[in-house]
């Protein structure tokens, strides 16, 4: 699989610019599944009552769009406003015209996100063109028991707005995640400014032994693309097989309604 991660700066809460702009960046995008950051069509905004999107609004059915037309996956986290409740919501559209979505699960206190957003409850794994996808979204990525792999995905897929000041804390935890997990990593994050703070980006697409595969250049937009070879990483698994001496669990979903 070609993967294709954007790393945007997208104009604070103007969905309609960012949308239209990542159109034209999947339309460009010479891969299989294309991935945009945290909220990249308004930033990552805790204005929820006026930026957030709804499941039938234009963001949704942008990237339902994208896909379809341009025969691609497309992966990016929007925010959402259902049932009276704002979500943090990562979707995945797939050329067929299905949209899957997973809830940002550890909503970053920091930023009063757990104040404003609905953390998720589920930890849906999607598959695609034969891989098995763990969607995640920023603060997601310090939580090594959620990102956990029980032999059941391939690679994590995270869509950030992880800022400049914690951005040695970001490069380490994707490569961690990528060796304790024997799997492929996938971390978007913007890169510009927006009213709070500054990002660097520092995208990139890490192996199951933490190298990277491909990985942003600078602190400029910019496309960064890379091969997932699944039977390498299959290979690999089986030649060291650290999976087997994890210690087993039960995940406990503590969430208020």
């Amino acid at each position: 699989m070609k993967i294709t991660l954007i790393q945007s700066n997208p104009v604070w809460e103007a969905p309609a610019v960012n949308l239209a702009r990542a159109g034209e960046l999947v339309r460009e995008a010479d891969a299989d599944l294309v991935v945009f950051p945290e909220m990249f069509s308004t930033g990552f905004s805790m204005n929820a009552a006026a930026v957030a999107d709804t499941m039938d609004g234009p963001g949704p059915q942008a990237m339902r769009e994208m896909a379809a037309r341009h025969g691609k996956a497309v992966m990016g986290s929007l925010a959402i406003a259902e049932g009276g409740r704002f979500f943090n919501r990562m979707f995945l559209a797939t050329p067929d015209g299905a949209l899957r979505h997973y809830d940002k699960r550890h909503l970053f206190r920091m930023s009063d996100e757990n104040g404003v957003y609905t953390p998720g409850h589920e930890r849906p794994v999607w598959e695609y063109m034969g891989v098995r996808m763990l969607p995640a979204v920023c603060y997601d990525l310090r939580f090594p028991v959620w990102l956990r792999n029980r032999g059941d995905y391939d690679m994590i897929v995270v869509a950030a707005a992880w800022p400049a000041p914690r951005a040695e804390v970001w490069r380490t935890l994707l490569r961690a995640r990528a060796i304790e997990n024997l799997c492929y990593v996938a971390g978007v994050n913007r890169t510009g400014d927006d009213p709070n703070t500054h990002y660097n980006g520092d995208t990139a697409l890490i192996d199951f032994l933490g190298n990277p595969v491909a990985s942003a250049t600078g602190r400029d937009e910019q496309a960064v693309s890379g091969v997932m070879d699944l039977a390498a990483q299959r290979a690999f698994r089986e030649k060291f097989p650290a999976w087997m001496d994890a210690d087993d669990f039960k995940l406990i979903m503590n969430y208020k309604l």
